[in-house]
């Protein structure tokens, strides 16, 4: 898995970025919703990325603040879910959000590597 802090807000969803898409929801993945997620690199031609949520829950210990941004629109603090690494096609990205800051990126990563040994060989 190539993980790294890339973006380049050309369209295309690129580490580092925000952007939006169809996830899953665990319990039924059949079903789901378009929610943002954090694009933390590639695994071949897949993106590998963790969703973002506004719903805070600190008893659980795997979310990382990340800060607000133009990919809410209301504005609310949001919060990576290091819990779940997600394997997306870039196909299925509809729009880019921003890209977060290296310092922010670097956070979700740390925590995403306790989680997800595949994240530390990169």
């Amino acid at each position: 898995m190539d993980v790294g802090y890339a973006p380049s807000m050309d369209g295309d969803a690129d580490p580092g970025e925000v952007v939006w898409t169809w996830v899953p929801y665990e319990e039924d993945p059949r079903k789901g919703k378009d929610r943002p997620v954090l694009v933390v690199g590639m695994v071949g031609s897949r993106l590998a990325a963790v969703p973002l949520t506004s719903k805070h829950h600190p008893e659980r210990g795997d979310q990382v603040p990340v800060g607000t941004g133009p990919w809410d629109p209301r504005q609310r603090p949001s919060y990576a879910d290091v819990s779940r690494l997600l394997r997306l096609d870039p196909a299925g990205v509809r729009r880019e959000g921003s890209a977060l800051s290296r310092d922010r990126f670097d956070a979700v990563i740390r925590a995403a590597r306790s989680r997800h040994p595949e994240l530390s060989g990169s």
